[in-house]
């Protein structure tokens, strides 16, 4: 080694190597933060391409009876928007009405507190709620509540503004979907093409008997929520029927957010039938997650119950309701993955 020349390690001085090593750290960091960053919006994509697979056998089944995939796609949104339409006109109505009763009972609630010998008379004359407001409203809560209003006014814009980049991107995939199929199958070798493209099939076919099963579970809570809504006497069935199929489809809180909605309702017929009707929703939970649910799933996709609970656990511990939602598929389309290309070895070897 001649003097003065640095010290070389596997063909490489240690600047190359360290200026390497920060180069690899720093490109690391850089795309960790920018998933990230980004992480909301992959989000996004994710729930639009499993709402088109989902809806691939609708639009499949439309094509084959000779509908063109565009016109397909707009028969399935077409539909999709309508239904939707009627469920706004069975909520929108009774929501309208509640709050008109409400905007009535106001100035009578407000005569009520001034009253000192009615229920709320003597409850301000106890608690002083006025002034409490009063107070907070002089030293900076008119500020807060500001505040508030504008992050809800946000959250309001954030959420449509999702809302339709999910519809957006789902109605492009549905439509390009053949040919998004074939640009991935580009990537795989010419001799595994038609096997790889079988696999596929198969993965996008139980993919949408997934969604039905879900479909189907959600029109059995609905049902059993409008029954019940009849049998106690809790007003509008129909509306909570299908705002329950509804919070249905999404799993581990959905039924539980509804219930509790529903149970808050029917605090105006009394409440030992709000009471009964939230241990309703214990029951119906737990006989969803554990016999409805698992045995659906394994007719429609042939999971085995215990990975559809620990699947849809983990997806949602992970990516949330997203993450929920697409772990049965994704469950799936690894064991077909190890049954074709793993097990199969094994077995043969």
């Amino acid at each position: 080694m001649r003097p003065g020349r640095r010290t070389v390690v596997g063909g490489g001085s240690w600047l190359a190597v360290g200026f390497a090593v920060g180069l690899g750290a720093t490109l690391a960091w850089l795309t960790v933060q920018t998933v990230l960053e980004v992480g909301s919006l992959l989000t996004l994509l994710l729930l639009s391409v499993f709402i088109a697979l989902a809806l691939e056998p609708v639009v499949a089944w439309l094509t084959r009876h000779r509908v063109r995939r565009g016109w397909a796609v707009l028969v399935v949104l077409v539909v999709i928007l309508a239904l939707f339409a009627g469920f706004l006109a069975l909520v929108v109505p009774p929501v309208t009405d509640e709050v008109n009763a409400l905007v009535k009972a106001v100035p009578g609630w407000l005569r009520e507190v001034h009253d000192h010998n009615s229920a709320l008379g003597k409850f301000e004359d106890r608690y002083h709620v006025v002034d409490k407001i009063k107070q907070q409203f002089s030293s900076g809560g008119a500020a807060g509540l500001a505040g508030g209003l504008l992050g809800a006014g946000r959250v309001v814009v954030g959420a449509v503004t999702s809302a339709v980049v999910v519809i957006v991107v789902t109605v492009y995939v549905m439509a390009f979907l053949p040919s998004l199929k074939r640009f991935c199958l580009r990537f795989v070798a010419a001799t595994k093409r038609p096997h790889t493209r079988e696999v596929t099939d198969e993965i996008l076919n139980r993919v949408g008997r997934y969604m039905l099963g879900n479909v189907l579970t959600s029109v059995i809570a609905g049902l059993a929520t409008f029954l019940w809504c009849v049998v106690t006497g809790v007003p509008y069935p129909a509306a909570l029927g299908v705002f329950i199929a509804l919070m249905d489809l999404i799993p581990i809180v959905g039924t539980t957010i509804g219930g509790f909605v529903v149970s808050l309702v029917a605090l105006s017929v009394s409440l030992p039938v709000a009471l009964a009707t939230a241990g309703f929703y214990v029951a119906f939970r737990v006989a969803e997650d554990y016999l409805i649910v698992p045995r659906v799933m394994r007719f429609a996709v042939d999971v085995h119950p215990l990975v559809t609970v620990v699947g849809v656990l983990f997806g949602g511990a992970l990516l949330g309701i997203v993450g929920a939602l697409v772990a049965i598929p994704v469950a799936v389309a690894i064991g077909l993955i190890l049954d074709e290309h793993v097990f199969s070895r094994t077995d043969a070897s």
